[in-house]
């Protein structure tokens, strides 16, 4: 296995990822809950992957793409890129990996007005030029 999938619960929103506390932005008890949880589940996630230890070889030492393909209830009310910073820096605090390996992204919106969530892929690079 070189790719890591895993489906999450939709970020919160840019609004609701940021506060303002002494004139400085920071994440918010939000956006920290959320990391938390995204961490949580890639734990589970880890502990269920019977290739985990080729799979964080991989995610650990290659040139990594990341696809996300976002679920909301109402495709009008968010935009694609509003979760895709926390989403990402969440994916790569868990795993312990610089978001800066990440070289290639793929944004996808679609509408799930029962189950909103996300639906991530981690892996390497296909092609290098």
């Amino acid at each position: 296995m070189d790719r890591l999938t895993l489906t999450l619960p939709v970020p919160p929103s840019i609004n609701h990822q940021y506060a303002t506390v002494n004139g400085r932005r920071v994440l918010s008890a939000v956006g920290r809950g959320y990391k938390a949880l995204v961490a949580q589940q890639m734990l589970v996630a880890l502990a269920r992957a019977p290739h985990r230890k080729g799979l964080l070889r991989t995610v650990r030492s290659e040139d990594l793409a990341l696809s996300i393909r976002f679920h909301f209830t109402s495709p009008l009310r968010r935009d694609v890129d509003g979760g895709l910073k926390i989403a990402q820096d969440a994916l790569c605090e868990a795993l312990g990996i610089n978001d800066n390996r990440i070289l290639e992204i793929h944004l996808y919106k679609a509408r799930d007005s029962v189950h909103p969530r996300i639906e991530i892929t981690l892996s390497p690079v296909a092609f290098r030029s």
